[in-house]
């Protein structure tokens, strides 16, 4: 008897907000959906909002699925993937945009690899290269640095340090925030960089409340944007 073939990890966009996901994602995500009942995931709740919104009649009680976040001990998460070795297709649902990307997906994507699984990734919104491609930046050499330092001071260091890595090689610089903290990032670029280093704030990305704009700090400075709770990414070019 041959080896059983294994089945193949999907990786699933979702939307960036509340907006009817076939506005935004192909119907490629739809097939997949339909036809996958393992999953791993961020929050069980808005996993299956999701899924039901996509694929309406789908079976809820059928699925199931793996919780990976921050709360996920290390130790579990190779037999998230036992579907998979067992002949069964599975996905990895972002809670918004891309898995894997500034994603804790990506755990189960490097173990897939070490497994000899075939990963699968498909098409969808990410929030991070929407706005580089918006920002008028460099999108041939750029940086996703994920989260700045929280405490103050380091992070204005860190911001020195990217705003002079910007100067020096034209690398687009690209950061974001817990979205409660947005309009105090605002305010500490605007005291911390150059009056003519170019900051794109790029919000809401897809959602009819979207709001992109590229402009130098000291333009900033005078324009009041309201940005509290609303997914936002920051990119800066010196």
């Amino acid at each position: 008897m041959g080896t059983k073939p294994k089945g193949k990890l999907y990786l699933i966009p979702s939307t960036l907000g509340e907006i009817a996901p076939l506005e935004v994602l192909p119907i490629s995500i739809k097939r997949a959906i339909e036809s996958i009942d393992y999953y791993v995931v961020e929050n069980d709740k808005t996993a299956r909002h999701f899924i039901k919104k996509v694929s309406p009649r789908k079976s809820q009680p059928s699925l199931q699925l793996f919780l990976l976040n921050k709360f996920t001990e290390p130790t579990e998460i190779p037999s998230f993937l036992n579907p998979c070795l067992e002949g069964l297709d599975m996905g990895v649902l972002s809670e918004a945009g891309c898995p894997g990307v500034a994603d804790p997906g990506a755990a189960v994507v490097a173990l897939a690899h070490e497994k000899g699984i075939q990963v699968v990734p498909l098409i969808g919104p990410s929030s991070i290269l929407l706005a580089l491609m918006a920002s008028g930046f460099n999108g041939q050499n750029f940086a996703f640095n994920g989260y700045l330092p929280i405490d103050s001071t380091e992070r204005k260091k860190e911001l020195k340090k990217l705003e002079r890595k910007s100067r020096d090689s034209g690398q687009s610089q690209i950061f974001i925030e817990t979205p409660y903290r947005n309009n105090k990032l605002k305010e500490e670029l605007e005291r911390t960089l150059s009056p003519d280093t170019k900051l794109c704030i790029a919000v809401d990305i897809t959602l009819p409340t979207e709001y992109i704009k590229t402009q130098a700090i000291s333009r900033w400075k005078t324009e009041k944007t309201d940005l509290h709770k609303r997914p936002a990414i920051f990119i800066i070019q010196a």
